[in-house]
């Protein structure tokens, strides 16, 4: 015993002894693999961000009736697209490819996917560019993979490394995309794909400098929120109350979508006209309610800026959830993750008419932490997310509004890939 201690020892000695080095890890083969998918991404979700801030200016200029056939025609267009070149799916299939088809996300389905998802976004849809982006970076970093013929879990973990720089690169948060992206995989096991967390980091950091870069979006907070006061621990207790409003509304969207997925199935139609019928709806709805339209980048700056009534906010309420739940389940392309965000700001400005001389930051952020955290499934990096979008920087409500939502969802959960292999 006495000769192993002090060979180990010894070894100590000697390794406190050497001069100082690298880590070889950071210049090995995987990790330039990582920093590569990440530029890919970054380079990706910047082009797709500018070729979309194009075509909302070109179109921006379509409003009152005739957005009615503006959205009709643009859900007839990508439905005609995604009759053509294939069906790229959504969210739910990239949850099932990355859990149970080994990681691998199909470069082929790119084309449709871009093409479909700016028409249905630039055009007015509820449906935001996460979602396209996820499967075009993801499967960029299955593309990398197979070129390289890496397999086993190396290739999972690059192709979520893809999804966690397109996550970032949209909502400006490394740490935030990385998390998210683990997350939504799983609905009840975050550390299920642990090992990806490293791969999906660095390639986050690495999408997120050339996406700034591209764009020139700056490296602030997302939108500019109310000044949070003083902070007390009643604001987590506070945080609970506030989320089980936000949470009541997450359960309000999931019956919403869940019930018109089932009319539209029912519906033996080609795609290009269930979306043609869900622009015209979408058109009609933003036609009453202007700020029910887009994907709530830009309308939730306007919500926080001008004052509105109790009636207002009620009926702008029921009308996003309304245009959200129908572009989801149209066929148009796009993740509903910010217009969430959205809805959750609404339901905090109710609130706050309903009980005036609360801490209205600290509403809107429970509310909206809630609901997303209830829809998704992703209570950490939901918290992770608002706070670097929001410059609300007390973490713990966050977290505890967040936590309220995920715990208190449907048993069963919207993106039902999370749940468990399929059938």
């Amino acid at each position: 015993m006495d000769f192993t201690m002090r060979r180990r020892a010894l070894a100590w000695r000697q390794q406190l002894d050497q001069p100082l080095r690298f880590n070889p890890f950071v210049f090995s083969k995987i990790f330039l693999l990582w920093v590569a998918v990440g530029i890919v991404g970054g380079l990706i979700a910047g082009l797709y961000w500018t070729v979309l801030e194009l075509l909302l200016h070109g179109l921006g200029w379509v409003e009152g009736v005739y957005v009615i056939p503006l959205m009709g025609a643009a859900g007839l267009l990508a439905g005609l697209i995604i009759h053509r070149l294939g069906d790229p799916g959504e969210m739910d299939l990239i949850v099932n490819n990355i859990r149970f088809k080994g990681g691998r996300l199909e470069p082929g389905n790119n084309p449709a996917m871009v093409l479909s998802s700016l028409l249905c976004i630039a055009s007015g849809g509820s449906a935001g560019p996460e979602a396209p982006l996820v499967q075009v970076v993801g499967s960029t970093g299955t593309w990398i993979a197979r070129k390289l013929r890496i397999r086993g879990e190396d290739l999972r973990s690059l192709s979520i490394a893809g999804m966690a720089a397109a996550f970032t690169a949209l909502f400006g948060a490394p740490l935030g995309g990385t998390l998210f992206a683990l997350e939504i995989l799983h609905h009840k096991h975050v550390t299920e794909y642990y090992q990806a967390l490293m791969p999906a980091l660095v390639a986050s950091c690495s999408s997120y400098v050339v996406f700034v870069l591209i764009t020139h979006i700056g490296i602030g907070p997302t939108w500019s929120f109310p000044v949070l006061g003083t902070p007390t621990l009643n604001d987590s207790f506070y945080a609970v109350l506030y989320g089980l409003a936000g949470t009541a509304v997450g359960w309000l969207f999931i019956f919403l979508v869940r019930r018109l997925r089932k009319s539209f199935e029912l519906a033996a139609v080609p795609i290009y006209v269930k979306m043609l019928v869900g622009g015209l709806i979408v058109g009609t709805i933003a036609y009453f309610v202007p700020l029910s339209r887009y994907f709530s980048h830009d309308q939730l700056q306007m919500l926080l800026e001008k004052p509105f009534t109790l009636q207002v906010l009620l009926g702008l309420l029921a009308a996003k959830l309304l245009a959200i739940a129908f572009t989801v389940t149209s066929g148009w392309r796009g993740g509903f993750i910010i217009p969430l965000f959205f809805v959750g700001a609404v339901t905090g400005l109710i609130l706050d008419q309903l009980f005036p001389g609360q801490n209205l930051a600290l509403i809107l952020v429970s509310c909206m932490a809630a609901i997303n955290a209830c829809v998704t499934r992703t209570p950490i990096s939901t918290a992770v997310l608002l706070a670097t979008m929001t410059g609300f920087h007390q973490f713990i409500p966050i977290m505890f509004a967040s936590l309220t939502g995920f715990f208190l969802a449907p048993k069963t959960p919207l993106i039902n890939a999370q749940l468990g292999r399929p059938e």
